[in-house]
Formats: C-alpha cells, sequence, structure tokens
C-alpha cells in the first residue's frame, strides 16, 4: 500500500491529472470512476489505483480480480482524486491516436466540428451527445480545451472510449479536405437566415460549431456552405455550444432515421 503523498508514483498522478502536457508526453490519460473503469476498452489500460476504502467492498474486489493494481491509503487517494466525493477507483489509460481517415467515413459522414470551444464539461458533453445521435466523428482545433482533462473525461461519461475524433493545428485546411469530398458545412452562426431545421443534412454533413463567448471565427465560419440559426423566442440571442450541438445532431440523426 502506497501510504505517504511524497510517492513518486502519487506525484505523477498528481501531474497527469493537473497538466495537458504531462499527459501528452506520457501518452496516457486519467479515468475516474467504477463505472468507467467498467468501459475501459481492452489493451487502453495501463495502471488501476484504488483506495483502501474501495476494497473494503466485495463487489469490487471481484471487479479487480486477475487485474493488477496499487492500492492507495484514503488520504493518498483523496490528494490525487480530481472529484469532491472519489469512488475509490482510478485509471492511468492510454491516448487513442485516430486517423483523419478514421474519423470521417467513406459514406454518409455526419462530423461535429468545433473551434475553440473553452468549457471542458461543454467538450465531454458533446461527446456524449454525439455518441447518441449517431455521429461519424468530432474535429476540433488545437485551441480547443484538452480532450483529456478529467473534467472533460467525466463529462462524456464513456463516449470518450467510443467516438474517434481528430485535434488539427489547421482547422481551415481540414475544412478544405471536407469540402473537396462534398461534404457539406453548416455553421452555427447568429446571422444564419435558413433555420436549422430546413437543410437536408442526409446527405454527408458537417456542423462548425463556435467558442462558447465569441462564435465562429469569421475564417472559420466563412467556409461553411450555410449559415443556419436556432429560432428563439423571448430575449434569448444564443443556446449554450453543447446544446446548439446536440440540436444540430439531433435533426441529422432524426432525419436520416
Amino acid at each position: 500500500m502506497i501510504t505517504s503523498t511524497a510517492n513518486p508514483q502519487v506525484k505523477n498522478l498528481i501531474q497527469l491529472v493537473k497538466k495537458a502536457k504531462v499527459r501528452n508526453e506520457q501518452r496516457l490519460f486519467v479515468v475516474e470512476g467504477i463505472r468507467m473503469f467498467r468501459e475501459i476498452p481492452e489493451g487502453w489500460l495501463d495502471r488501476i489505483y484504488v483506495s483502501e476504502h474501495f476494497m473494503e467492498e466485495e463487489s469490487h474486489v471481484k471487479v479487480l480480480q486477475g487485474k493488477n493494481y496499487e492500492v492507495l491509503a484514503n488520504h493518498v487517494f483523496e490528494s490525487v482524486s480530481d472529484t469532491k466525493t472519489p469512488q475509490g477507483i482510478l485509471c492511468l489509460v492510454k491516448m487513442p491516436d485516430y486517423t483523419l481517415e478514421e474519423v470521417i467515413p467513406r459514406e454518409n459522414a455526419h462530423l461535429l466540428i468545433l473551434e475553440s470551444i473553452q468549457d471542458p464539461g461543454n467538450l465531454g458533453t458533446m461527446f456524449r451527445t454525439g455518441e447518441g445521435a449517431g455521429i461519424s466523428g468530432i474535429i476540433m482545433n488545437r485551441t480547443t480545451v484538452d480532450v483529456f482533462n478529467p473534467k472533460t473525461i467525466r463529462s462524456t461519461m464513456g463516449s470518450i472510449f467510443r467516438v474517434p475524433f481528430f485535434v488539427t493545428e489547421n482547422l481551415q485546411d481540414i475544412l478544405m479536405q471536407l469540402k473537396s469530398r462534398k461534404i457539406k458545412l453548416y455553421s452555427a452562426h447568429l446571422q444564419g437566415s435558413v433555420s436549422y431545421e430546413e437543410p437536408d443534412y442526409k446527405e454527408p454533413t458537417g456542423f462548425l460549431i463556435g467558442n462558447e463567448g465569441n462564435g465562429l471565427s469569421d475564417e472559420i465560419a466563412r467556409m461553411a456552405d450555410t449559415y443556419i440559426h436556432i429560432p428563439m423566442a423571448g430575449k434569448v440571442e444564443s443556446l449554450n455550444a453543447a446544446i446548439a450541438a446536440t440540436l444540430l445532431m439531433y435533426e441529422a440523426a432524426r432525419q436520416r432515421r
């Protein structure tokens, strides 16, 4: 059992939780909770850490049968956990490395394309609702919040393991590639003159969603084939980015059904 927060493994865990740079260097990210642990794909799992308290339940001991794990004293586990009420199990998971070809299917693409999303909860929710809506994958620029941020991972509720994604240094270049493949691009935009319910999303489609505060940059928005908007009642100007993305993805899913 590890009983000291000065232990090198514990220090490394804290760094992996807090710093994207360390995660990228080690190609590992942190997953917490029993449900998320059960959903980790075979071959992705690197290491398991559990608390003393976690091991007090027989069902937890059974879950760990046949697996190598390290037990942390309760106070040590709390020091590495990113949650207020730790469930007592934390895993290091190998980062997936998708190619653009794995994100863009040859037929019937349904893509979510993100520019500079900053809230990890929003990004995680987009993964979760994107999986529910049956999207092909997510493309995001480098200034979007780190997909492996622990808060993002929690918000995905396991979808991080199943929705392919691609992070690009040059979003404009990627959009040009999508257009060359006859994928229609739609910018969610306050200046949109077309209601989001009007276009035909049964054809290959990509939805562009911008930063929570500023929306899409002019350079990226202009690359869309159509500006679309979500009609608003009352004095509401716009919706939360994750909610707007969800409406668009599910409209495409509805049409395709």
